[in-house]
């Protein structure tokens, strides 16, 4: 048994769960509305505040299935009431971000500044020049911002010049040395 899988999502107050037979989900809460297809076979039951995920049979796409459908529900349920968030860390001299209206716009030594617009899904704010926080309900949009803001500028390991997830770890190489004698 999955051990993800078979552990209950709890519905905090003000969320509101809806799914049909095909598993199409759609969950309301505070923050806004997300609707998600899930896999037809995985068995969705609503008992009290609480939603169990359970799985058909012993099948190995089925035990797959379990533990992935249970997380992505529980996703959505954090998603609507708290929120997600990446924050990007930008390093190297002359690196910068900055916020203008409902886009940022980064100078990462290129020729031209790179702009990235706020959508619905996620927006941008800039504490300051070198970090960006990302915020959404949806978890994957979220990630997939970052990681797209990320590839503007990949992360270098000889200076570290780049940018980074907040909690990443650049792996530092050391340069050449003189010539050998």
């Amino acid at each position: 048994m999955s051990r993800i899988g078979r552990m209950p999502i709890e519905i905090p107050n003000g969320v509101d769960v809806v799914f049909n037979p095909e598993n199409e989900v759609v969950v309301k809460g505070p923050l806004g509305t997300l609707t998600k297809k899930l896999h037809k076979d995985m068995i969705i039951k609503k008992e009290g505040t609480a939603l169990i995920v359970e799985r058909p049979s012993e099948v190995k796409e089925h035990k797959a299935l379990h533990g992935l459908t249970r997380t992505l529900l529980a996703n959505m349920i954090k998603g609507v009431t708290e929120g997600f968030t990446k924050t990007l860390e930008i390093n190297g001299v002359g690196y910068r971000a900055q916020k203008q209206g409902k886009k940022v716009v980064f100078n990462l030594g290129y020729s031209h500044p790179v702009e990235v617009e706020d959508t619905d899904d996620f927006t941008h704010e800039v504490p300051d020049p070198n970090h960006i926080i990302i915020k959404g309900i949806d978890n994957q949009k979220v990630g997939q911002q970052a990681a797209e803001i990320r590839e503007l500028r990949l992360p270098e390991p000889y200076k570290g010049k780049g940018i980074k997830y907040s909690d990443e770890v650049i792996r530092r190489k050391e340069g050449k040395t003189g010539a050998k004698k």
